[in-house]
């Protein structure tokens, strides 16, 4: 290692601690306690352990450190700087990617970024949607489960009243909350969907179908379940919406979705082998 590459190698150690140090530590702690995050304790720890499992590929790669990187190192800090003024956490989450990517790119070069690529973009994934845009989304997801809901419950001929994503039965009165919109559980979808996506397709496109196959799937099974939950509580009082029942319901259609999305997988691909195998004959 020359000497050159030392004093690069001390200065953005340097700079990332002393930067991204209370960025990591605010990140961790969101992750550990706002539960529309909590994604990020698998999407995280599964990054450093993909990262750390292809050090010997890394190792293999030829070094070819570029100049280039230096910028977008810059342009982190700019973006980190800009974030902290304007106390906007996305911001400085962001800037943690593109300074940590484009270091790799400064010290290593192109080849071992992309080598990298995939831990980069789960790690992408941990950082929490800003409020703005989570606010936009959860919303319409609201309406369109309680009008499932209010649907589900004509079909069963049960009186109901919807007012937006209020639920009002003849026992009891549901509000269809930000944490029943499905939105927790689609982040973790899309989670799943990237990996399957890396680790069972090799096409590009077959990869983005599946990954945005996590979003209708968490809407049909969210929808299914504010539904399940409405008829429950109308046969069986309120209880049904609450506790163990309600969490229980919600762990069960998460592995029914994650199912789901396995099954959107391998039907991308019988899709595929049955038209490789009409072009061939």
């Amino acid at each position: 290692m020359t000497r050159r590459e030392r004093l690069a190698w001390i200065g953005l150690l340097i700079c990332a601690v002393a930067a991204y140090g209370p960025v990591l530590a605010k990140l961790a702690t969101d992750w550990w306690n706002v539960s529309d995050a909590s994604h990020g304790l698998i999407c995280a720890p599964l990054a450093v352990a993909i990262g750390f499992a292809r050090r010997r590929e890394l190792a293999e790669t030829p070094r070819a450190p570029r100049d280039a990187g230096l910028i977008g190192v810059v342009l982190g800090l700019v973006l980190l700087a800009l974030g902290r003024l304007g106390v906007e956490l996305f911001l400085t989450r962001a800037s943690l990617i593109l300074f940590t990517a484009s270091s790799v790119v400064f010290l290593f070069g192109w080849r071992s970024l992309r080598v990298l690529a995939f831990p980069f973009a789960l790690f992408a994934l941990s950082i929490p949607i800003p409020s703005i845009v989570m606010t936009r989304v959860t919303l319409p997801l609201q309406f369109v489960a309680s009008a499932t809901a209010e649907t589900a419950l004509s079909a069963f001929h049960i009186p109901v009243l919807r007012e937006g994503n209020v639920l009002v039965l003849t026992n009891a009165t549901l509000q269809v909350a930000e944490a029943c919109s499905g939105v927790r559980s689609m982040m973790s979808l899309v989670v799943i969907g990237v990996i399957v996506a890396r680790y069972l397709e090799h096409r590009a496109a077959a990869r983005v179908a599946i990954v945005l196959a996590a979003v209708p799937v968490t809407v049909a099974i969210n929808a299914f379940r504010v539904s399940a939950t409405a008829v429950a509580t109308q046969y069986y009082g309120i209880s049904a919406a609450v506790g163990l029942p309600h969490e229980a319901m919600g762990l069960v259609l998460f592995a029914v979705s994650a199912l789901a999305l396995t099954g959107c997988a391998r039907a991308v691909a019988a899709v595929h082998l049955r038209r490789s195998s009409g072009a061939l004959s």
